[in-house]
């Protein structure tokens, strides 16, 4: 393995905190010639899916590198740290569903081990695997090092998976299943971008009018609009406002359109 030039960050720990601080410092002290590239630390606590979307529809737009991911409710539990090599790159976080959408981005698990070799990893702490674990993998990953050197090989197909969200269609209509909101209130939906030419120019949602379009202009001051978002999902917004708070959704919510 020859080693990456860059290395990225996503992660629940925020920044009010030095938990960031502590991963950029690990990498520093073993990588210094790595640089690094913050994706986001202020996934909603705790929660795998919005840390796993965030990181699907942002590594393929990255440089090949080292993806730490970090959302882990888990820690110090039976739960598996694990490192996934993919075509693009390599993965470093927790067994807990984080991984795998991002790995098929990069086009899929071509190996895949169990973070547990004692001479990586001689004293981790049982509640910061961030710091202890997960970064001086990575750091090592990118200087070149293989994946089972951190530990024995997993079968790829033991790695937890986050359950399929619920997307349905016929004819007119379609159910999706919330699987983002954005900083600005836009809602991004289980379905593919494409689904949007199968609804009619003007969508029901509930009780809710949305005019179909192509960007948030497209819909009057105040409007619902639903377009096609820049990862390729379906998507509602509102033109100067929050579709989120609008419609009241949140994740895992199912919207009906129509």
């Amino acid at each position: 393995m020859s080693g990456y030039a860059w290395l990225s960050l996503t992660t629940d720990y925020g920044l009010s905190d030095g938990f960031v601080a502590a991963c950029h410092g690990v990498v520093a002290r073993m990588a210094p010639a790595v640089r690094m590239i913050d994706v986001t630390h202020l996934v909603p606590p705790g929660n795998v899916a919005r840390g796993a979307a965030v990181l699907a529809q942002t590594v393929g737009h990255l440089p090949p590198a080292v993806h730490v991911g970090v959302v882990d409710p888990g820690v110090g539990t039976a739960r598996r740290g694990v490192a996934l090599g993919t075509p693009g790159g390599v993965l470093v976080g927790p067994d807990n569903g984080l991984l795998p959408p991002a790995a098929s981005v990069l086009g899929g698990v071509t190996g895949a081990v169990e973070l547990t070799s004692p001479e990586w990893f001689p004293d981790p702490s049982r509640t910061f695997h961030g710091r202890d674990v997960f970064a001086p993998a990575a750091a090592r990953f990118a200087l070149g090092a293989a994946l089972t050197e951190a530990g024995p090989v997993i079968d790829p197909a033991t790695l937890v998976r986050l359950p399929e969200p619920v997307f349905v269609e016929g004819a007119g209509w379609l159910e999706a299943e919330v699987l983002t909101v954005d900083h600005f209130g836009n809602v991004q939906l289980a379905a593919p971008g494409s689904a949007l030419r199968r609804l009619g120019p003007v969508v029901r949602i509930g009780a809710r009018r949305a005019v179909r379009g192509g960007t948030f202009g497209d819909a009057p001051t105040g409007d619902l609009v639903v377009f096609a978002d820049s990862a390729d999902r379906l998507a509602v917004a509102v033109n100067g406002g929050r579709a989120d708070a609008l419609l009241g959704v949140t994740p895992g919510d199912v919207l009906r359109l129509e």
